[in-house]
């Protein structure tokens, strides 16, 4: 019989699930986040894993964890200290205990708590039982014997039966939230069709857990919650990563021009996703490639674009970096590429699971000799899809490469983004050269200075072309000094014009003009947000300025810096933002630098703002 207990109402809330790598925490945080998005709630996430395929069972350096905000107001961000936290076992807890706000949650699986796994975990004693846990709420479950009776006629191993735990736990929080278990079960027959015992046993785990909840009478002991519907724009919406909405803009901005999508890339952490899921649209005329390295894949997405469809490459820091000799040639080439760029923590293969921003003068400057282009960044998941969009008009408008910078916070968070109408979408169609008459290959547009895109093989439009310099004049190679000149300059006017064609840079909250300033650029957009947003509303003059056009940069950029006293970058890097408005403005910019693998918590940036304000 249900509980007649009310649920307690909440605004938002905060769950982290964290376990062993093996243990489901993505599987399962993914699966709360889908019902979660069709319960109306808006929602963020942040995926936090290990690099290692699989490191050792019960280690601190192999937890896994899955973190959502969710609630009936507009979320921005994954949220800062979680409210409950889901151990799986007693590494989960020692790893991510001190992120938990005190007075949280703490629900752990009691039946992973053995004295072999606690030393793995590096306790000296069992926290469950020492105080360890004193100013937390606990709920210890022997989810692993629970779990074993709720499958026991699966017919499964014990091993594949202890699998089925994430399960049991998922339908244990569905029910102290409110969440429809019946999709989640849809999934698991869909997911395990050609194994229908695995699927059972799964769901008998999932039901499991739910009823639990309900007859342990955990409402009684005030862990039942409701959390309202948000209140959205009406539309149709579905929960999108970063990674998929990079995808799915690529194809539609393909669309808009009236072109072929040739996809080329090199599998690397976290930008795998783009190329995952292009590989299953096909359909909508998408042809991929996996290269077998990072130079291979951007000469091949180079010559597809000179054979006059849209080439578009995918990386991460340490590949762009491979990729620099090939952009400098398609900057000489003077042909439309997209290259998406989803920063990770460097250098070298550095943190490759971690997230970070510090990829963003390599994209502006990080090329031999002069060659500029184009850099545009995404703030959040869902603007992935415009973002790209953008990014394709701009490369084949200008005819230039265009890098797009995510993160690997952007790539794996998730968030509701309502599915626009494509055909309401504005076209950008292009229009390869054809006739011969008058034709050269650096013929410019005297208002973009692009020069004709040409397909091979169109009578009377055989031209060279490569990367050594040519004559501004006729496309011939040329070492003349004067012509050199011309052309370094005719290229860097090129890129410098784009300025023309972006929208003036606006403010995301407060004034056009007062004490401080926030500027911030990529995913540093949620926290940067809710902070100023929160400190507004305590009276404090502070206002939030977020760019996306990273290079050029809004041409009006540089006045609205000069209407603040103040200017605050907080960035995930040293200082390159920083660095760049100051030496393009001679601004008296302050850096706000945080380098350690994780984002920017709401907090951090208020208490700098405090600072900056003396409040």
């Amino acid at each position: 019989m249900p509980s007649l207990v009310p649920r307690e109402e909440l605004e938002a809330v905060v769950v982290r699930f964290a376990g062993d790598s093996g243990d489901g925490m993505q599987l399962i945080g993914g699966r709360f986040a889908q019902v979660t998005a069709l319960a109306g709630n808006d929602l963020a996430t942040f995926s936090d894993f290990p690099a290692e395929i699989r490191a050792p069972a019960g280690t601190t350096f192999g937890v896994s964890a899955y973190q959502i905000n969710f609630g009936s107001r507009v979320i921005k961000t994954s949220g800062d200290a979680p409210d409950v936290l889901v151990a799986m076992n007693p590494a989960a807890l020692r790893v991510e205990l001190e992120g938990l706000r005190d007075g949280g949650l703490v629900i752990v699986d009691s039946g992973a708590f053995t004295e072999r796994s606690l030393h793995k975990a590096g306790y000296e004693s069992n926290p469950l039982a020492d105080g360890g846990l004193a100013k937390y709420r606990t709920l210890e479950i022997d989810v692993s014997k629970l779990t074993l009776e709720a499958v026991k006629d699966s017919g499964l191993s014990r091993k594949e039966a202890l699998r089925c735990r994430n399960m049991w736990t998922l339908g244990l929080v569905s029910w102290m939230y409110g969440r429809d278990r019946q999709p989640t079960i849809d999934w698991l027959h869909e997911k395990f069709a050609a194994r229908p015992e695995l699927a059972a046993a799964n769901v008998a785990a999932l039901d499991a857990g739910h009823a639990f909840g309900e007859t342990a009478e955990l409402a009684e002991a005030g862990h039942a919650y409701t959390v309202e519907p948000a209140h959205l724009t009406p539309g149709l919406y579905r929960t999108v990563t970063g990674g998929e909405a990079l995808a799915w803009g690529l194809v539609i901005g393909a669309h808009l021009a009236g072109l072929k999508l040739v996809f080329s890339s090199y599998p690397i952490t976290p930008a795998s996703q783009v190329l995952h899921t292009l590989a299953n649209l096909r359909q909508y005329g998408v042809v991929t490639f996996q290269a077998e390295d990072e130079i291979a894949a951007i000469c091949a997405s180079i010559g597809a674009s000179y054979a006059g469809s849209l080439g578009v490459t995918s990386t991460s820091g340490p590949g762009l970096a491979l990729k620099a000799e090939a952009l400098g040639l398609a900057v000489s080439a003077e042909l439309p590429l997209v290259v998406v760029d989803s920063q990770r923590a460097g250098p070298s293969t550095g943190m490759p699971t971690k997230t970070e921003q510090s990829d963003l003068h390599q994209a502006v400057f990080g090329r031999s000799s002069d060659s500029p282009l184009v850099v545009v960044s995404a703030r959040s998941p869902s603007d992935c899809f415009e973002t790209a969009i953008e990014a394709v008009r701009i490369a084949i408008k200008y005819m230039t490469p265009v890098i797009v910078l995510s993160d690997t916070y952007i790539a794996n968070a998730a968030e509701p983004w309502m599915i626009p109408d494509v055909d309401g979408l504005p076209r950008f169609p292009v229009k390869h050269r054809t006739e011969p008459a008058g034709f050269h290959p650096y013929l410019r547009d005297a208002a973009t200075l692009a020069r004709p895109w040409a397909v091979p093989g169109t009578p009377g439009l055989e031209h060279r072309i490569g990367g050594l310099e040519k004559d501004f004049a006729s496309g011939d190679i040329s070492y003349d000094p004067a012509n050199h000149q011309r052309m370094t300059e005719a290229r860097a006017a090129k890129i410098a014009g784009v300025a023309d064609d972006i929208p003036p840079q606006g403010v995301e909250d407060g004034q056009q003009h007062g004490r401080l300033a926030v500027v911030g650029w990529g995913s540093t957009y949620g926290p940067i947000s809710r902070a100023v947003g929160n400190l507004r509303d305590e009276g404090l003059d502070v206002s939030h300025i977020h760019i996306r056009h990273i290079w050029p940069l809004p041409k009006n950029l540089g006045d609205l810096l000069g209407c603040f006293e103040h200017v605050l970058v907080p960035e995930m890097n040293t200082g390159q933002l920083t660095t760049l408005l100051r030496s393009a403005y001679l601004a008296p910019v302050e850096g706000l630098n945080k380098v350690s693998g994780q984002p920017f918590r709401i907090a951090e940036i208020e208490a700098a703002i405090r600072t900056r304000l003396g409040a």
